[in-house]
């Protein structure tokens, strides 16, 4: 299972990326779909997952912000992220968990600067 994620780059502060994560390989049903991120020194924290079923959770810090989907034809999930913060400023990474097994992706850097 291979995991692409794309969409990253710099926007100023107030303004929106749509991050996108596909997956390819032998993947039966994927449970659950997500993303987290790491910011330099930290952790990597969890930012939004979301189920076969479509139920979602997110961070405190992203909600009313950050909205996840999924394309289950696809293998694929999204994260629009509007009214971005400087503090959303990490690599973020997309992870799937499929028979109980997840997989990661290599990350995206996203930056939120003026």
């Amino acid at each position: 299972v291979q995991l692409q994620a794309s969409g990253g780059g710099l926007v100023q502060p107030g303004g929106s990326l749509r991050l996108a994560c596909a997956a390819s390989g032998t993947i039966f049903s994927i449970s659950v779909m997500g993303w987290y991120r790491q910011a330099p020194g930290k952790q990597r924290e969890l930012v939004s997952t979301i189920t076969l079923s479509g139920s979602t959770d997110y961070a405190d810090s992203v909600k009313g912000r950050f909205t996840i989907s999924r394309d289950n034809a696809k293998n694929t999930v999204y994260l629009q992220m509007n009214s971005l913060k400087p503090e959303d400023t990490a690599v973020y990474y997309c992870n799937i968990v499929t028979k109980a097994v997840p997989y990661w992706g290599k990350g995206t850097q996203v930056t939120v600067s003026s």
